[in-house]
């Protein structure tokens, strides 16, 4: 059995949520570049000139890439050798999200309570914690940051299973479509496809960690990446909703086992600031 430090993993926290805010991932800073050369019409490829300028300047100057700095969520996959010298992980990762917000001077935007009293909490907790026990000594924790204006264009159906593939296409393309410019296109497109409508919800969101293009291992749903994202990008909305060839930046489907009466698809956005930062202890 091995023992990590309380006060190791709440540090760690707090320095992944300043990285996360500040260190636009290398992938992502190479699609957006790859993206500005593609991109055709005069106004859309200014914004991803902007785009790069504003990483630029984050990382430099240790600001954060947007004033929304989101929701923090975390996933963890924790080994089933480890544990911690006291405490538990949900409080390690809540006490580490409180400091580093504070540290980073990051907005805090949580709220106690959804409906009746939306009084801020001040320390940008509770997060969101999605924990995977799997064998071995070693945590994996990812920080994905989650703003409102992406988040708030999320969208699920539970579809029927003789709607298909088509009914799949035609959800996830009206769904980013109708968004326009609310989710600061380009986005990430990530899917969701199976479970239950809770599951492909998840899956939808862990779709974004993945590295921005990397096809689906699957064929068959790789094509349909392919597909879906030809569509997007065909509507014109551009970035920022303005107009231009590129609507999203990739297209990523997770699938799981379903039940034999049902096909729940479920859509998650990045923005164009795709922020994630990782690290394994």
């Amino acid at each position: 059995m091995r023992t990590i430090a309380f006060d190791t993993v709440v540090e760690t926290i707090a320095r992944l949520c300043g990285e996360a805010a500040c260190d636009l991932p290398a992938d992502v800073l190479e699609k957006l570049e790859e993206s500005a050369r593609r991109e055709t019409g005069a106004l859309a490829a200014d914004f991803f000139r902007q785009y790069l300028d504003n990483a630029a300047i984050a990382r430099r100057e240790r600001l954060p890439l947007c004033q929304d700095t989101g929701f923090a969520v975390y996933f963890i996959e924790c080994g089933e050798a480890v544990r911690l010298d006291r405490g538990g992980w949900i409080d390690a990762v809540n006490a580490g999200t409180a400091l580093g917000y504070e540290r980073g001077y990051l907005r805090k935007s949580i709220v106690a309570d959804p409906l009746f009293e939306r009084k801020n909490t001040r320390d940008n907790t509770p997060a969101v914690v999605h924990f995977t026990p799997v064998p071995g000594d070693r945590v994996r924790i990812v920080l994905a940051p989650k703003g409102g204006g992406s988040e708030n264009m999320s969208a699920l159906k539970m579809l029927k299973p003789s709607d298909g593939r088509a009914g799949v296409v035609d959800f996830v393309v009206s769904s980013v479509t109708a968004a326009g410019g609310s989710p600061c296109p380009p986005t990430i497109v990530g899917v969701g496809i199976g479970g239950t409508m809770e599951k492909a919800v998840e899956l939808a969101k862990r779709a974004l960690l993945r590295r921005v293009g990397m096809p689906h291992p699957d064929e068959r749903y790789a094509e349909l990446e392919r597909e879906i994202l030809e569509k997007i990008n065909a509507s014109g909305v551009g970035p920022q909703g303005l107009g231009g060839a590129i609507t999203a930046l990739a297209v990523h489907i997770e699938n799981f086992p379903c039940h034999l009466a049902s096909l729940p698809v479920a859509v998650n956005l990045n923005c164009h600031a795709a922020r994630h930062a990782e690290v394994i202890l």
